[in-house]
């Protein structure tokens, strides 16, 4: 078999194994949102099935043969290629899951599913205790990955690889002490301001079906593109794709805070704008996903807060947020509505926490995930330990598990390092606001104009379309011409707060 045929037949398994992995996404999309309540317990052996025949391709010696024949004669030239980055890709792939075994595939697939049922009975019942076996569970199976991958390696960065490559948890860590400090500072500064945010405003009658007007309108002018996907409301929000031009968004409503929605919406249109721009003829391929979490995290936290919170997107949006809300805006300025959305105050839910606290959430979660995976936390002390860090972190005390270690649900997913990638995002967000600010000649004026499709077409240019191409990190060095730094994250927290709450 010469090197073209031996391509194209190693992309027809890879591609065969992915059409199996988004059948799955669809039984799960669907689980998110309209499965009935009963069928959770065979939802779970669907799934479980359809994992163990996505390990079965996906770790067929068929594909280790042609990427053995293919690495036996480099491709000359590029080994940026489309080519060249799909088969070192897929071996990455392929090493991996030949580590794993399909019965342990198959039961952290289905144990996840289940929990994910419990996990959401647990939280609208406020009961951690509920809850707890299914976690033991989740996190034992996700422990015995981890060994099954590296053996030698720390647990914790082996699940953290999973979701932004090359990253450890002690580069985690350097980032986490950078912000850490200044953070808090901020928070007690803006604390002590003579000046405070009218959140009141956010907390007025705010009708559901007028939010999801209002809330597709704004995600389809920044780009997204309702043809190719759709919005539907769910538990805990959150952006899956099922085919090349089937990109899901979800969200939930909150008829008294329009922030939950509103700003929940821009956030997953962010991640769907970033699977919207991957190259659809690509797909099932690297070179048609999205090289990590963390830069996935970056779309969306991008259109959320450097653009979602900017003082140009409401001077563009207020006019027409007043003509849909007229009673709850009836007497509000613009002036008054901006500083409203990004007021700063400790809050309890992550998805809902102002741009200054937001990743003293994360790093909560981080230490937990840590001492939970290495053993040093008993799973039935979280509720504890959870309302100890954010008395210590954030001044408050959950009164309840819902508003504490039941609000979010990746644990119940088995997604143990995926946290991290929230606040790297965040990062990364920041520098990459900077350069296209540089680079389009000041971003504030698109924003205002509404010429958005000028800042998509240069995250497209700088993002989308390479795919698997770069490392995270690379592929942000060669966007911003920067290495990973929180300095303009901390930068722009400063000057926009800082005129907001005049410190």
């Amino acid at each position: 078999m010469n090197r073209m045929d031996a391509y194209a037949a190693l992309l027809s398994l890879w591609r065969e194994a992915h059409l199996i992995a988004s059948s799955a996404a669809t039984l799960e999309w669907e689980q998110q949102t309209t499965l009935p309540t009963r069928a959770s317990e065979y939802r779970a052996q669907q799934i479980a099935y359809l994992a163990g025949l996505h390990h079965e391709k996906s770790t067929d010696p068929r594909v280790g043969d042609l990427l053995h024949q293919l690495e036996s004669s480099p491709v000359e030239g590029d080994p940026l290629s489309v080519e060249a980055v799909n088969v070192r890709e897929i071996r990455r792939a392929y090493d991996r899951q030949t580590k794993l075994s399909k019965s342990l595939v198959e039961a952290l697939a289905q144990t996840c599913s289940l929990a994910q049922h419990e996990w959401a009975r647990a939280r609208q019942e406020r009961d951690f205790a509920h809850f707890q076996p299914w976690l033991s569970k989740v996190i034992e199976l996700t422990k015995s990955k981890a060994i099954a991958l590296d053996p030698q390696a720390p647990a914790y960065d082996t699940l953290l690889d999973e979701y932004e490559r090359g990253t450890t948890t002690s580069q985690v860590e350097e980032v986490f002490t950078a912000l850490r400090e200044p953070l808090v500072r901020l928070v007690q500064q803006i604390g002590q301001a003579k000046r405070s945010a009218p959140t009141e405003i956010l907390h007025r009658s705010y009708p559901n079906d007028r939010q999801q007007i209002f809330g597709e309108m704004a995600a389809a002018e920044i780009g997204f593109d309702f043809d190719r996907g759709r919005l539907d409301t769910t538990t805990h929000p959150f952006c899956t794709t099922l085919g090349p031009h089937d990109c899901r968004i979800l969200t939930r409503y909150n008829a008294h805070y329009f922030n939950e929605s509103f700003f929940g919406i821009l956030h997953e249109a962010g991640h769907g704008l970033y699977e919207q721009g991957l190259q659809p003829e690509h797909f099932g391929t690297p070179m048609g996903e999205a090289v990590s979490l963390g830069i996935h995290e970056s779309q969306s936290r991008f259109w959320e807060n450097q653009v979602g919170r900017s003082r140009p997107f409401w001077n563009r949006f207020f006019p027409r947020a007043r003509g849909v809300f007229r009673e709850a805006l009836r007497s509000v300025s613009v002036d008054d509505f901006h500083f409203a959305v990004n007021g700063v105050a400790p809050s309890f839910i992550r998805v809902e926490a102002d741009e200054a606290t937001y990743n003293l959430h994360v790093m909560i979660r981080f230490e937990l995930e840590q001492a939970i995976v290495s053993g040093d936390l008993p799973i039935a002390d979280i509720p504890r330990v959870w309302n100890e860090k954010y008395r210590d972190y954030l001044g408050i005390t959950p009164s309840n598990d819902a508003e504490g270690c039941l609000q979010d649900v990746h644990w119940s997913a088995g997604l143990i390092g995926y946290f991290p990638t929230y606040t790297l995002g965040n990062v990364y967000s920041a520098q990459i606001s900077q350069a296209a600010d540089r680079d389009l000649g000041g971003i504030d004026g698109l924003i205002e104009r509404g010429e958005f499709r000028s800042l998509l077409d240069w995250l497209r240019d700088r993002i989308h379309r390479h795919g698997k191409r770069y490392s995270p990190r690379e592929l942000v060095r060669q966007a911003t011409g920067q290495d990973l730094s929180p300095a303009p994250l901390l930068q722009s927290l400063r000057e926009k707060l800082s005129s907001l709450y005049g410190l």
